[in-house]
């Protein structure tokens, strides 16, 4: 927790926003602060202090290329240490920055009521470090708390949901704790190799780190074929071995680095400033056959244009891997960034791969959704059902609302009476449809529409549900969602988040209404479940049962 002093508090209780929770001065700026979808810190400037009365010795707001002794507190939001200044208490925020460490950083932006920093030297390590198996760990994006341990991990996710949930969500301690509303985090008991999907990208110059620099490479030899380094779109990790991702996956992606700089190919990387160049991205997925449970891995090159004849010796390369079933070819002749091509072509095998969960076979596609981590979905589905409380006689009917490619309201089908699932992609629409005929599921519809643009016809084409899975992306539901299901009142609602700022956001709705849109709460909020579906990462997924009242 991060003390504020009651000058700045002074001034944060006039300018936050009217949804964001007053603080008192006998509260705490944390990390649920820097985390609130609602609070604008690019408009809140310093006070005008006039009181010469009382000197510090240094500055309480820093400026910017300032080196400052900082202490990090805990995680906040995207996996940043949430730190404050030593002798002043001021709020900073430093990627990579663990808690308990102690370290010196330079500020790099302030914005407002607190700022920025880049860790230049750590002077009193945390506690809980540990060694990073990964040698890109220090460099790459995707793994930032790979060098915490475990523990300190699920600790960090928790304290993170809890204090969201109290300070933007609007709950007391007393609710969650003493009434048992929040459980632990359930944990995740494959830490390493559990992605059965990653994306690398194809880049021109290899970025490396300062100390690597002096290195010096012929041109073919600096292309890349990696991760982005973190904040940059242009700038490409080149990664030989992903420890997210699975065996059989880091076996094709190591035997592409070996051949695809040869010049006799003429392959060349895709320049996203000059718009040149032929192979853009490199896609890799894991599933598992239904017959014999071996893994299957589909291939996927994202190139500018359709030219196969280039792609021969790669793909004859890759094909020899028995693991390997399926090589396509997105073609996307956009300047953008995007995996997903306009045209797709088999250059070799079947044009999808397929996976087993809670009993269902599912068919994926080169560009349809997926849980990325197979393992804990079987956790997190078996929860969400759990949650839901199907009674298991064919009487219920079943509001999926978000329901990507129809994992979870699919495997509730065979126990309730009908399955309505509602998503905005239509490709998630075709494949939830595909899956549902796989598997002889009848009583299950899927419509694609957009949840964020209903209107007051939205609801009539189904009777009334007995049960509403919500299962938002990151920016979680729409005002004009969050009426309808007021209105609705629905005897449960099971929330499932991938963001804990807004789904605390919208529990806050849904519990206890919104004023200014004259909307009155009508749920009660009765289990808050945490769980880690990304070990090492920032992420974290909420599972939230919420009564009518």
């Amino acid at each position: 927790m991060v003390g504020i002093s009651s000058q700045c508090f002074r001034y944060l209780t006039t300018t936050l926003p009217p949804r964001f929770p007053c603080f008192h001065s006998s509260r705490f700026l944390t990390l649920s602060t820097l985390s609130s979808p609602n609070l604008d810190f690019e408009n809140i400037e310093p006070p005008n202090n006039t009181d010469t009365s009382s000197k510090k010795p240094i500055s309480y707001f820093p400026k910017r290329g300032q080196t400052l002794e900082l202490v990090c507190e805990s995680l906040a939001f995207k996996g940043k240490g949430l730190c404050k200044v030593t002798d002043t208490g001021f709020v900073v925020m430093c990627d990579r920055a663990l808690p308990g460490e102690r370290f010196i950083g330079r500020v790099t932006r302030k914005k407002g009521n607190y700022a920025e920093v880049t860790k230049v030297k750590t002077l009193t390590p945390p506690l809980d470090l540990v060694d990073a198996p990964c040698e890109y760990a220090p460099y790459c994006g995707g793994c930032k708390t790979q060098n915490l341990s475990y523990e300190a991990q699920l600790r960090a996710k928790e304290e993170q949901v809890r204090d969201l949930v109290i300070h933007v969500g609007k709950f007391s301690h007393q609710e969650l704790e003493l009434h048992g509303i929040m459980n632990p985090i359930v944990p995740c008991d494959i830490q390493f190799h559990y992605r059965n999907k990653m994306e690398f990208s194809f880049g021109p110059s290899k970025w490396v780190p300062k100390e690597l620099l002096h290195e010096t490479r012929d041109s073919t030899e600096n292309y890349a074929l990696g991760l982005h380094a973190p904040g940059f779109f242009d700038k490409v990790l080149n990664v030989d071995k992903c420890f997210l991702q699975t065996e059989p996956a880091n076996k094709v992606l190591a035997a592409i680095q070996d051949c695809w700089r040869d010049p006799q190919l003429g392959l060349s990387p895709y320049d996203v400033h000059s718009h040149l160049g032929f192979l853009k991205h490199l896609m890799l997925r894991t599933g598992r056959d239904v017959t014999t449970n071996d893994p299957e891995v589909m291939v996927n090159f994202v190139t500018s244009s359709y030219e196969p004849k280039l792609l021969k010796f790669l793909v004859d390369k890759v094909s020899a891997f028995p693991e390997v079933v399926s090589v396509m070819n997105n073609v996307n002749t956009s300047v953008g960034n995007t995996s997903v091509g306009e045209q797709e072509y088999t250059l070799y095998g079947k044009s999808s791969i397929t996976e087993t969960l809670r009993g269902l076979t599912f068919q994926i596609s080169a560009n349809s959704f997926f849980q990325t981590n197979t393992y804990q979905a079987e956790v997190l589905y078996k929860l969400i059902e759990e949650c839901a409380g199907i009674k298991g006689d064919g009487s219920e009917i079943v509001l999926d609302l978000f329901c990507g490619t129809g994992t979870i309201g699919l495997t509730f089908a065979r126990s309730v009476k009908h399955v309505y699932g509602y998503e905005v992609v239509p490709q998630a629409i075709a494949d939830a449809r595909l899956n549902a005929k796989l598997n002889g599921i009848e009583n299950a519809t899927f419509v694609q529409g957009d949840l964020n643009k209903i209107d007051e016809n939205f609801g009539k084409n189904f009777p009334k549900p007995d049960i509403v899975i919500s299962d938002p992306n990151r920016p979680g539901m729409h005002m004009k969602l969050i009426k309808f299901l007021l209105e609705l009142r629905v005897p449960r609602i099971v929330y499932v988040s991938c963001n804990p700022a807004t789904c605390a956001r919208d529990l806050d709705y849904l519990c206890h209404g919104v004023a200014e849109k004259n909307l009155k709460g009508c749920y009660k909020l009765t289990r808050l479940q945490p769980v880690d579906m990304f070990p090492h990462t920032p992420h974290i997924e909420c599972v939230c049962v919420l009564d009518l009242q």
